[in-house]
C-alpha cells in the first residue's frame, strides 16, 4: 500500500472530524479514503474532463535547498 501524507488546515480537519462522526468513521485516513472515492465516483458519472489536472503538480515550487544531495543518500 502507497503512503500519502498530507498537511491539512485547521479547517479541513474540523470538517473532517465532522463527517467521521456523521459517517461512523472511526478513523482520518478511511474517511479520507471514502470522501475521495465518492467524489471520484461522482465526478466520472458526470463524465468531468480531468485533464486540466495533468502537471498541476510540476507547477509547485521546488524546495531550493535540498535535504539529500541523491536518491542514494536518501535511503543509505
Amino acid at each position: 500500500m502507497k503512503q500519502l501524507n498530507l498537511n491539512v488546515t485547521p479547517e479541513f480537519e474540523r470538517d473532517l472530524l465532522q463527517y467521521m462522526k456523521i459517517k461512523e468513521i472511526a478513523t482520518k485516513s478511511e474517511a479520507i479514503r471514502h470522501v475521495l472515492h465518492d467524489a471520484v465516483a461522482h465526478r466520472l458519472d458526470s463524465d468531468y474532463d480531468f485533464r486540466p489536472w495533468l502537471g498541476m503538480g510540476l507547477k509547485a515550487p521546488l524546495r531550493k535547498k535540498r535535504r539529500f544531495r541523491s536518491e542514494d543518500e536518501l535511503w543509505s
